[in-house]
Formats: structure tokens, sequence, C-alpha cells
């Protein structure tokens, strides 16, 4: 036995092994943004995988690559959340068991070249159901799918608007998957090699034929970053310095001005002063203006976050109620149960109330709006609606100052960007402290990004586009597509087994006895 054979025979040490090879990806996300670093991070954990002595082992090592990949990617939220992160990041990691037991089924041992292109599909596939499940609200939603760490290489955009970020987390795994059988797998490179020309041959055809948006008008939208306001009455000094700030936005022939998340921090019906300054400012620009209210509601009970546009009269009555919470920091699940959170970290006092539909909102001169608030914009499905119902622009307003000195900020304005793409629509990402940014229809930015140290107001020049892109008009077909590869890989594994009981020969039964005790022998 070899030194790296007895290292991997602690258990404790391939565990180890096994949790730093998860959190390798992370380096391809910003703030690193090392996007073509996802295209071979996964090879560790996937050769650690496929040499497990059983399935049982592989499946754990799925477990701990998923803890080590989410609490990387979530390492931001240690100093709020304290250990409460590692126990998240223990019970979303366990998503990955069946991707680890898949690995050493498909490519463990010496698999055959039906075997190696098999897991070209099935690995890649196993992947997307453990982002589909993470997906949902309640697990906290889709922060760090694979596919959105190519937020900034043009090509993935395109694939983006064909398939979504599903179809650049498939590809990505693909790839991972192929270059690790050429690294361990000296007989299947050929399989190997095939899925890799294959996939490059699809993605090009699919980069050459998939529509582009085509722009024709332009739009001129402000972004108001206030930067950080703490202490006492930051409510009211954050309006101040924001009302300062869209003042310097006059005689700029302005079609929108958009403010950040929980930019006004009472209800406007209880502060009649505030919508009639908002108004005032909408009169000297000349625009509307699109507000975040984070207040307790005078017309209903509960907290709620709302995008609430305003006019030159007032509030025009659009109003967005955020939809998709963010667990622990404005809800906790299961309260009665995991309520203690709120003693370790900085957990939500009292549950944000929900809103049950997405607004598309008219700004005027026919401009219509989608608004999104904070980590909505992680959520394909969102803005693919708004989308469909209309809307020219995404607007996201989002506040990430709790994490201003993280990877979180650049992290969270990177989404936009494949938004943008997925839909062929430009979006506006505004926040209160940074990272602000804009793009375009493309997912191409617009400008440059307000970082976290800026403390301005800026307008950017918006391409409107037309038409629709194959991921608005289809939607997630790649996640039913990889569950449609799941289940025939099922059926098939299933027959081979039957098959294999049936043919095994049946086990030779305990010798027969005669009357005296002795056994009987063949012939007698």
């Amino acid at each position: 036995m070899n030194t790296l054979d007895r290292g991997l025979a602690s258990p404790w040490r391939r565990s180890a092994l096994a949790v730093l090879a998860g959190a390798l990806p992370v380096l391809a996300f910003p703030g690193p943004a090392l996007w073509w670093w996802a295209w071979f991070a996964l090879v560790p954990w996937i050769l650690l995988a496929r040499t497990a002595p059983g399935g049982r082992r592989a499946a754990y090592d799925g477990w701990c690559g998923g803890f080590g990949f989410v609490l990387a990617m979530h390492h931001w939220l240690l100093p709020n959340l304290h250990v409460f992160t590692f126990v998240i990041a223990a019970l979303l990691g366990a998503l990955w068991v069946p991707w680890g037991w898949l690995v050493r089924r498909t490519l463990g041992g010496a698999p055959s070249a039906g075997r190696v292109a098999a897991a070209l599909l099935v690995l890649p596939s196993g992947w997307l159901l453990a982002e589909l499940v993470r997906s949902w609200q309640g697990l906290g939603g889709p922060w760090g799918m694979l596919g959105a760490s190519q937020w900034q290489v043009a090509p993935a955009l395109r694939l983006a608007s064909v398939g979504g970020v599903w179809l650049l987390s498939f590809l990505v795994v693909t790839v991972n998957v192929a270059l690790a059988v050429l690294v361990a797998l000296r007989r299947a490179r050929v399989p190997a090699l095939a899925g890799l020309v294959a996939t490059a041959a699809a993605t090009s055809a699919a980069w050459v034929w998939s529509p582009r948006p085509d722009a024709d008008e332009r739009v001129a939208i402000a972004v108001v970053q206030p930067g950080v306001v703490a202490g006492a009455d930051s409510a009211d000094r954050r309006f101040d310095r924001e009302e300062q700030l869209t003042r310097r936005l006059a005689d700029r022939d302005l079609d929108l001005i958009v403010w950040g998340e929980s930019s006004v921090g009472f209800d406007l019906d209880d502060r009649p002063d505030l919508a009639r300054r908002l108004a005032a400012l909408s009169r000297e620009t000349g625009a509307d203006i699109l507000v975040n209210v984070d207040a307790r509601r005078s017309d209903k009970p509960g907290i709620y976050k709302s995008s609430v546009l305003v006019g030159p009269e007032g509030p025009t009555g659009d109003r967005y109620d955020k939809m998709r919470l963010v667990p622990f920091g404005e809800y906790v699940p299961f309260r009665s149960v995991l309520g203690w959170a709120t003693s370790v970290g900085k957990a939500a006092g009292e549950d944000r109330r929900q809103g049950t539909e997405q607004v598309v909102m008219d700004v005027g001169d026919g401009l219509r709006i989608g608004p999104m608030v904070c980590f909505e914009s992680a959520f394909p499905d969102m803005s693919r609606s708004l989308v469909a119902d209309g809307a020219e622009v995404l607007v996201a307003q989002s506040s990430t100052s709790t994490f201003q000195h993280t990877w979180a900020p650049e992290q969270h304005a990177s989404l936009a960007a494949l938004r943008a793409a997925e839909t062929g629509r430009p979006m506006v990402h505004a926040t209160l402290t940074g990272v602000s940014a804009v793009y375009d229809a493309n997912g191409a930015r617009i400008g440059s990004w307000l970082g976290t140290d800026a403390s301005a107001s800026r307008v950017y020049e918006v391409p409107l586009t037309h038409g629709s892109t194959p991921y608005v008009r289809y939607g997630d077909w790649t996640v039913y597509a990889a569950l449609g590869v799941l289940a025939a890989w099922g059926a098939a594994e299933g027959v081979r087994v039957v098959r294999f009981r049936r043919g095994r020969p049946a086990r030779p039964g305990p010798p027969a006895h005669t009357a005296h005790g002795s056994p009987a022998r063949p012939g007698r």
C-alpha cells in the first residue's frame, strides 16, 4: 500500500480531503472570480469518490464534499449565524450523498466504455438534482449554483439564454467528469474525449443558432447608492442622503430612478412627509422613483419589504411585496424549533410577511419594469415570469450592508448578469451600500460598478430589447432532461440487476439424508 492509499484508508483523513475537495469550486465565484477554475475544480472530488471502498463510503464522500462546498460558498455568514452556519452546511451537504454514490457506481473500478459514456450524462444530472432541491426557497435558494460562476463569460451567457443557469451547471460538471476520466482511467479515454467533442459541438451549435435579442431605443436609468449609514436615527439620515444624491440627477432627462432595498424605513402612509419629499424629487428630476419600504404596514399586520413606485403626485399605487424571504435573515424556518438561532447570531427577531404575486409596473412612456427584492435575483424562474408578463427591464433592489467586507456583495451583483442573459432583457441591480451594477440583455456590464466604498448616484444608458429567448419560451427543460436521464439510468440498472440475479446459478442445497441418518449419495 503506497502513502496515498494509506492516507485514504483513514476515514478521518478521507473525510477531511472530501471537505477540502468540495470547497475548491468556490474560487470560481466572486470575489476571486476565477471562472476557468470551475471547469476542473470538481476533479479531485470525483477522483476521491471513485476510489471509495464501497457505496456507503462514496455516499459519505459526497456528503463531506457537499458540506465543504456549502460552507465555503456561505462562509461570510459565520459572523452572523455562528455555529448555525455549520449546521446548515451539514444539512444541505446531504444533498450530494446520491451524487457521491453515483460517482462510484459509474466510474468505480475499471468501468467499461459504455459506463463511462453513461457517467457523462448521469453525473451532471445527479448534480442538477442536488441544485434543484437546494433551490427551494425554504432551503436557502439557488445561491452558488455551479453554472453561476460563468457570469462574465460571453459564450456561457449566450448558452444561458438557451437553457438557463441549469445548462451551464450541466456542462461544467460534464467537462469535470471527462477530465477525471482522462486523468484516472487510461482505457476509457476514448469515450471521455468523444464526450468532450460532443459537448463542444452541441454547445457551439447552440451558441451559433440561439437568437440574439434585438436592441432598439435606449432609456436612462439612475441608481442611487447612499453607502453605509449606521447608528441612531439611521433610517432618517439614510433618507436624507438618498434625497441629496437624487437631487443631483435633476436635468438629466431620466426615465427611472432606483433606490436600494430598505431605502425607506417607514411606511409612507404613516409618514406622509416622506411621501411628499419623494414626490417633489420626482418632479425635480422628471422621473418616477422606485423605492423599497422596509416597515410595518399601516393597512395590514406585519412587516413587509415592498417595492413602491412614486411619481410627481406621490405613490402611484404600484407596489410589489417581496415573495421569497431569506431564511434566518428575514424569517426563521420552524421558529418553534429553531428559534434558538436568534440567541447565537443575528437571525430575524420577527418574521417578515410574504407577498402573494409578482408585479410588472408601468413607469411612464410605455416603459415596463419587473421588480425583485434582494436574493430573489438568484431565482431564474422569477425573472423569467416577469419577462413573460411583459417586463422590459428587470430591477433588483438589494442590500448586503451586513456583509460589506465579504465576497457576498460582488457575488450577488454577478447574478444579475445571468438573469439578463437568460431572459434577453437588461437588468438593474441597485443596492444601499454596493455592489450596484447594470447589465444589458446579453449579460454584458453597462458602465462601471458602484463598489462598496461608494456613496453616489449614477446614470446608465440602457438599451431596450424585444424578442424572446429559448429559456423564456421553454423554461427549465435542462432540469427535466436531467431527471429523465436519471430515471432511464435507474430503470436500466434495475433491469441489469434482475438479469444478473436470474442468470446466477442456484446454490446447492444441503445433502438429503437416508432413513439411517447418513447422507444420500448420487446413484443410490
